[in-house]
C-alpha cells in the first residue's frame, strides 16, 4: 500500500530521455537528495540534468516519516567516542545548517511544515541517555533530559531537542520541482568513464552525482562492504493519540511516533533486509493494545542504508574518482541527510570548498566493527544455496512472505514475485528461466 504522502498530492510528471545528451553535471536518482541537489545547481546557474529510473520520489523519499531534526538517535556520544569532539561539533553544525535551510525554503511554500519537539527515548537503558546528555554538553548543545513523556510507554527516560520540525515531503517536492531539468523513466544501465548508458540514449557529463539510495557502481568505493539496509514499517491510524512531539526509540528495533493532521504515524518492526523481524504485524499488535479504538488508514514500509559509523557518506565516490560523487548511508535520517548532501555536493560540483567535506568523506576510515559483520553476512549468503540469486553480487535471495518479495540480506536489493526490481543496489531484474 502507498504511504499517506501519496494520498495528499500529485507529483508533477517529467518526460523520458530520448537520444544522446551532453551536460556539465548529471544527477542519477530522483529522491530528496537528488532533487535538492538539482534545486541548488539550478539556482547557481549550472548546466545539469537529473535522471530517475521510475517516477521521482517513488522510492524511499515517498515512504519516510519526514521528521526534520538534528537529533539522530544517540549519535553525538557515538561520534565523540569514535572520532572526537571536533567531528561531533562538525556533524551538529552541518545538520543545523540543513535544518535552517529547510526552514528558509518551507517558509514560502505549502508543505505542512510544523515546529515540534523531538525526543529520543529508551525503554530500559537510562545510562545511554545520560551518556548522550554528557556528550551534548561537551559540544555545547543544550538538550533536556525527560523522565517521562506523553507516550503510552514506561520508559527509562528521553533526550529532548526543542523546536525541531515535521512536514509532508511530497508536498515539499511538488512545490520545488517546477522548472527543474528532470527526466523520469530513464534507467541507467551502466557507466563508462563519464558516459552513462540508459535504455534510450547516452548521457555525457563532466561530473556525475549518484543519489540512488545505495550506490550501484561496484568498481569504486566498496559500498557493498560499507553499507547494509534496514527495513521498517509504518501504519497510519485514525482515532489514536494526538501528540505534541515526535518520538523515536534509541533501539533500531523500537517504535517511532509522529502525527500528521489527525493521524498517528506509528513505526517499528525493524530488521535487516532479508532477515526475519517483527514487521508491520508487530506495530499492529502494539496499536491494538495501546490504541484499541484506532482504525488503520494505510500502511507502508521503507528501508534505510546504514553506514559503518552512523555518519552518511557524502562526497567523492572514492579517492580515485575526482568527477564522480555520491550521497548515501543516511541511517534513517534522510531528510537532514539529503539537505546536507545537496548543500555539500552542489558546492563540490562547482569547485567550491565546503567545510564539511572531511567528516562526510566516503573515503574515511573503514575499520569499524560493522564492517566485519557486513563481511560475514555477505560471505554466508554467497555460500547459501538458493533457488534465486541477486544479480548485484550473487547473494542468495530469501522469500519474504509478508511482502511477497525476494529480498537480499547482503545489500538489500528486493524483487517482486515475477523478478522485477523493487529496491537497488541491483541494477536490473532477476533473469528469467527458459
Amino acid at each position: 500500500m502507498d504511504s499517506i504522502w501519496y494520498k495528499t498530492v500529485d507529483i508533477p510528471r517529467f518526460g523520458k530521455i530520448s537520444g544522446d545528451i551532453n551536460t556539465d553535471v548529471l544527477i542519477i536518482g530522483g529522491g530528496m537528495a537528488g532533487i535538492l541537489t538539482a534545486y541548488f545547481l539550478q539556482k547557481a546557474g549550472v548546466d545539469y540534468i537529473l535522471v530517475e529510473k521510475n517516477r521521482i520520489c517513488s522510492g524511499i523519499t515517498g515512504n519516510t516519516t519526514a521528521k526534520i531534526t538534528i537529533q539522530h538517535g544517540l549519535i553525538y556520544d557515538k561520534i565523540l567516542k569514535s572520532s572526537g569532539t571536533e567531528a561531533a561539533k562538525m556533524y551538529l553544525s552541518a545538520n543545523k545548517a540543513a535544518f535552517n535551510k529547510y526552514g528558509e525554503i518551507c517558509k514560502n511554500i505549502d508543505c505542512d511544515y510544523e515546529i515540534r519537539d523531538n525526543y529520543v527515548y529508551s525503554v530500559d537503558d537510562r545510562q545511554k541517555l545520560e551518556n548522550e546528555m554528557a556528550a551534548l554538553g561537551k559540544i555545547g548543545y543544550n538538550a533536556e533530559f525527560c523522565r517521562s513523556t506523553e507516550l503510552p510507554l514506561k520508559i527509562a527516560g528521553a533526550v529532548k531537542f526543542a523546536n525541531q520540525a515535521q512536514f509532508n515531503p511530497l508536498k515539499f517536492i511538488a512545490s520545488i520541482v517546477g522548472g527543474l531539468n528532470i527526466y523520469e523513466n530513464t534507467f541507467v544501465r551502466e557507466t563508462v568513464g563519464n558516459t552513462v548508458i540508459t535504455d534510450s540514449g547516452k548521457i555525457s557529463a563532466d561530473r556525475v552525482i549518484v543519489t540512488t539510495h545505495f550506490p550501484f557502481i561496484n568498481k569504486h568505493g566498496s559500498y557493498y562492504l560499507k553499507l547494509y539496509q534496514h527495513r521498517s514499517y509504518v501504519i497510519a491510524l485514525e482515532n489514536a493519540q494526538k501528540l505534541c512531539g515526535m518520538y523515536v526509540d534509541e533501539n533500531k528495533k523500537g517504535l517511532s511516533f509522529r502525527n500528521y493532521n489527525d493521524l498517528l504515524l506509528l513505526g517499528g518492526g525493524g530488521h535487516r533486509t532479508g532477515e526475519r523481524g517483527g514487521g508491520s504485524e508487530e506495530v499492529r499488535r502494539f496499536a491494538k493494545i495501546k490504541y484499541p479504538s484506532a482504525r488503520e488508514v494505510c500502511h507502508w514500509a521503507a528501508q534505510d542504508c546504514m553506514s559503518l559509523d552512523n555518519i552518511p557518506y557524502i562526497g567523492r565516490y572514492s579517492k580515485n574518482t575526482h568527477n564522480l560523487y555520491t550521497a548515501c548511508g543516511f541511517n534513517k535520517w534522510g531528510m537532514t541527510g539529503s539537505m546536507v548532501s545537496a548543500m555539500l555536493l552542489s558546492d563540490m560540483a562547482v569547485g567550491r570548498k565546503n567545510e564539511y567535506e572531511d567528516i562526510f568523506s566516503p573515503s574515511r576510515n573503514m575499520i569499524k566493527p560493522q564492517l566485519f559483520i557486513n563481511g560475514i553476512k555477505a560471505a554466508a549468503n554467497l555460500l547459501k544455496i538458493s533457488k534465486k540469486r541477486c544479480p548485484h553480487l550473487g547473494c542468495a535471495l530469501k522469500w519474504n512472505e509478508s511482502k511477497h518479495s525476494w529480498d537480499c540480506a547482503c545489500h538489500g536489493s528486493r524483487f517482486d514475485e515475477s523478478g522485477k526490481l523493487l529496491d537497488n543496489p541491483s541494477n536490473g531484474d532477476l533473469p528469467q528461466r527458459i
